[in-house]
């Protein structure tokens, strides 16, 4: 839509893990090897908090795809919020377990599949990483004591498979309050949110990813950035690519911190409306 206004070859600010568009701070770039060595060593159990949108998810998608050939298989939980049984079904099939032999579907029955299936994954040199987002919401639905009981499994010694739960930074107080999953944990990382420079380092790389050969976002406007997302990857990216939306709309040369704030404005105001 205004890609050619801005002399642009693409949009941005998209929500991708595409090579070019990869901006990682020192901060993530430290969670990113941890959580590739939990998984390349077979570790256990891993847990990355951090505030809604500050880059879980994005740290997943590229782990998965750096170790995606020796990990064997990457399965993800999106949706936390169910029973014990289901849980294990919803694993079992997710993981290709054999067919379920009557009584189906019951936690011993699931049990039994995963078991046949994490060991023919050892059996072929490959290995397992169970990811959970949301994980914040595990306490909830009481699956904590679940996915401690299921770290028990093991194949030739090692854990059967490596547990990865990602949630909001309220994860790590119930992780406090269940002290025999959290003494499972082999590492825990916390996601901050971007400083002032790397935000502006962000907006910067996005922009000349996407092709930008002249200043778009003015400097007071990198500053103004910060302070209206709070250095929170997702929230930059809505409010920058909205910025392009009615810089274009109006003309506008470049982008400056009165624009933003106009911008944020409405944002904040049709959100309150809603």
């Amino acid at each position: 839509m205004y890609e050619e206004y801005w002399q642009l070859a693409t949009k941005p600010f998209e929500p991708t893990t595409s090579e070019p568009f990869r901006y990682a701070t020192a901060g993530q770039q430290a969670a990113l090897h941890k959580l590739r060595y939990a998984v390349e060593s077979r570790r256990g159990a891993a847990l990355l908090a951090g505030p809604s949108g500050a880059g879980k998810t994005y740290l997943i998608e590229i782990l998965s795809e750096q170790v995606g050939d020796t990990a064997g298989k990457f399965v993800r939980v999106v949706f936390p919020l169910m029973s014990s049984r289901d849980f294990l079904v919803y694993l079992a099939e997710q993981l290709g377990a054999p067919p379920a032999d009557p009584p189906q579907y019951t936690v011993e029955e699931s049990l039994r599949r995963l078991e046949f299936t994490f060991q023919e994954n050892n059996r072929r040199g490959q290995h397992v990483v169970i990811v959970v987002d949301e994980a914040h919401l595990l306490e909830d639905s009481g699956l904590l004591e679940t996915l401690r009981l299921l770290l028990n499994l093991q194949t030739d010694g090692q854990s059967a498979f490596t547990l990865l739960l990602l949630g909001q930074t309220s994860l790590l107080a119930a992780m406090q309050r269940n002290a025999a999953l959290d003494e499972r944990l082999d590492m825990k990382m916390l996601l901050q949110p971007f400083q002032v420079e790397e935000t502006a380092a962000y907006i910067q790389h996005r922009l000349q990813a996407a092709g930008a050969t002249r200043e778009i976002f003015a400097a007071d406007a990198l500053q103004t950035a910060h302070q209206l997302s709070g250095g929170i990857p997702r929230q930059l990216n809505r409010l920058c690519d909205l910025a392009l939306v009615v810089g274009f709309a109006a003309r506008q040369h470049t982008i400056d911190a009165a624009q933003l704030q106009s911008v944020s404005e409405e944002l904040v105001t049709i959100s309150a409306a809603a």
